[in-house]
């Protein structure tokens, strides 16, 4: 495309003004490609686009992600739960889809020419991508950094050659950069201004839809078992064992967006006292009395719900044996790493048994001590997470500057 550039020697006090109005917003205008491959990163996806369409009201943006992205504007590619793959042997039984996925994703780059690419957390196919756009001359952000000071320190490395703007939600992570001469932006946690907002509107016992539905409901206990098949079908019928220890309390199942109903009603059958909610995960942990969360996100999100919680993982057994000995932290909960001490109890792989569930939760329940010292963490987990500001703006302000200058 050639372009033909006028000068005139004479502008009036007035047309040059409206000539830098004309060429701020042409600056603003830009093209961003956001991937995200998870149902949080389509949260915080969907988050920062409404915050980059505050700045750059005329930005075209296309995405791999879920409803939460499209909703908030974006032009969906591809939906994250057709690249949800668990563990190391689920990851190995899919590789040709991945493979498929990522020569895709890299074809459908090219073609849409964005001035960025956005990397929303998701490694082990968004560090693939970074490279090869590296060598394509694109501009690549990561916002949610990889786990990388859990598990394969030496990818750190490959991010500094190739990404060219890491804004990072976890305070530490801001340290562990500096040790290998990486500077990054901590913009703050997403998740403080989502559930401070949430919180805001507050809900009612009688507007939770329970399936099945209760008219008079007992105090909640909330399961929350992941989003991922493998995973749920791993962990949810143990949780769901437990039940039969609290007939005073209704459980109630988290159902994951990507998943169907009749999967869900399946495993539940045979329990009379557990329902289920679809959509409604936040309107569950404003009114739980305590829950059993699977490791990641959740623990998080629950614990700045205010609600006690017992963390539960299980994986398959090779998955589990080849983690344990290349993940480097202490905890698998981000509330216990943010923290760095044992904050809520964590039960792992053999560990997690009914009984062993079922008098860790009893403690939550009923141990006013357990209680008080969980309240108090808690308060000073949020502290910590909020010292940053409201992440989506912070993050939204720094990829739309970087882009300008």
């Amino acid at each position: 495309m050639h372009h033909r550039y006028f000068v005139c020697s004479r502008l009036t006090a007035k047309s040059s003004k409206r000539l830098s109005h004309i060429l701020f917003i042409h600056l603003l205008s830009m093209r961003y490609y956001i991937i995200a491959g998870e149902a949080s990163g389509d949260l915080h996806g969907s988050n920062l686009i409404k915050e980059i369409k505050k700045l750059d009201t005329d930005a075209t943006i296309r995405c791999w992600g879920g409803d939460m992205m499209q909703q908030a504007g974006a032009e969906l590619v591809k939906h994250y739960r057709d690249l949800a793959f668990m563990g190391f042997v689920e990851v190995i039984k899919n590789l040709p889809t991945i493979f498929q996925n990522l020569k895709f994703c890299k074809e459908d780059i090219l073609q849409f020419k964005p001035d960025a690419l956005i990397l929303i957390d998701y490694p082990g196919f968004n560090l693939r991508i970074a490279k090869w756009a590296k060598q394509n001359g694109l501009k690549i952000i990561y916002y949610i950094s990889p786990q990388v000071w859990a598990w394969k320190e030496n990818r750190v490395k490959m991010i500094k050659e190739c990404v060219d703007k890491m804004l990072v939600i976890l305070p530490f992570e801001k340290d562990f950069y500096a040790r290998w001469d990486y500077e990054v932006e901590y913009v703050g946690h997403p998740l403080v201004e989502v559930i401070e907002r949430y919180k805001v509107k507050g809900i009612g016992l009688s507007d939770l839809n329970l399936t099945p539905s209760t008219l008079h409901p007992k105090p909640l206990i909330a399961l929350l078992p992941g989003s991922r098949k493998q995973e749920i079908l791993i962990k949810l019928p143990v949780m769901l064992r437990v039940s039969k220890f609290f007939p005073d309390h209704q459980f109630v199942v988290a159902q994951a967006p990507g998943q169907e109903d009749a999967f869900y009603q399946t495993l539940l059958k045979d329990y009379p006292n557990v329902s289920s909610v679809k959509g409604e995960t936040y309107s569950l942990l404003l009114q739980a009395k305590a829950a059993l969360v699977t490791s990641g996100t959740a623990t998080l999100e629950t614990a700045l719900f205010g609600v006690p919680e017992v963390v539960c993982y299980k994986g398959s057994n090779i998955s589990y044996q080849i983690a344990k000995r290349l993940i480097k932290v202490k905890y698998i909960s981000l509330v216990n790493l943010i923290m760095d001490k044992l904050v809520v109890k964590e039960l792992i792989q053999n560990d997690l048994t009914e009984e062993n569930i079922k008098t860790e939760l009893q403690k939550l329940l009923s141990d006013r001590s357990t209680q008080q010292q969980l309240e108090k963490d808690y308060k000073e987990l949020k502290n910590i997470l909020s010292q940053g500001g409201h992440a989506s703006a912070n993050a939204a302000k720094n990829i739309v500057g970087f882009l300008k200058d």
